[in-house]
């Protein structure tokens, strides 16, 4: 009686049972594209990083260490300012070899616009940088300046050079 049930069950449901049968084989077949997440700069940008505005900056800060005087600061730097972007990496197998796109992430914001998926942003080093001052002959006065260009360029006070104005 059981058997004659499974029989019965089966003949009517065996379209819903082999549907679900073709459903979890397309499911486990490869689909011949893999996706590698990568990173790739994307955009240079000389807006982000402002150097005469820095400079003019920084000479503000300075000229309030007591003895410098009126400042005026000349930095160097190596590099520009640049954005780096999430990218994929979607490499597909071809019967004429493997074909390598590249495509950046991009991420829906809530009202209905896309942008970029920024990673990092990376500034210029700081090479060297002038301090000219009116208080530029007091080794005190060096000192402090010395001090306080390295805490804000990183700059070891060998790249730093203090000198008294006219």
């Amino acid at each position: 009686m059981k058997t004659l049930d499974l029989k019965a069950l089966f003949e009517q449901y065996k379209f819903v049972l082999l549907v679900i049968g073709v459903g979890i084989v397309l499911l486990l077949l490869p689909t011949g594209s893999k996706v590698k997440p990568a990173i790739g700069t994307v955009v240079t940008s000389q807006e982000l990083f402002d150097l005469p505005a820095f400079e003019e900056k920084l000479g503000l800060v300075l000229s309030n260490i007591n003895g410098a005087g009126q400042v005026e600061v000349i930095l160097t730097v190596t590099g520009t300012t640049r954005q780096v972007f999430a990218q994929d990496n979607r490499e597909s197998i071809r019967e004429s070899g493997n074909e390598l796109t590249e495509s950046t992430v991009v991420v829906s914001k809530g009202s209905g616009t896309q942008e970029a998926l920024l990673v990092e942003t990376v500034y210029p080093k700081f090479q060297g940088a002038v301090v000219v001052c009116e208080g530029g002959n007091d080794p005190a006065v060096k000192l402090k300046l010395i001090e306080a260009v390295s805490a804000l360029t990183g700059l070891g006070a060998g790249k730093i050079s203090v000198c008294m104005s006219k």
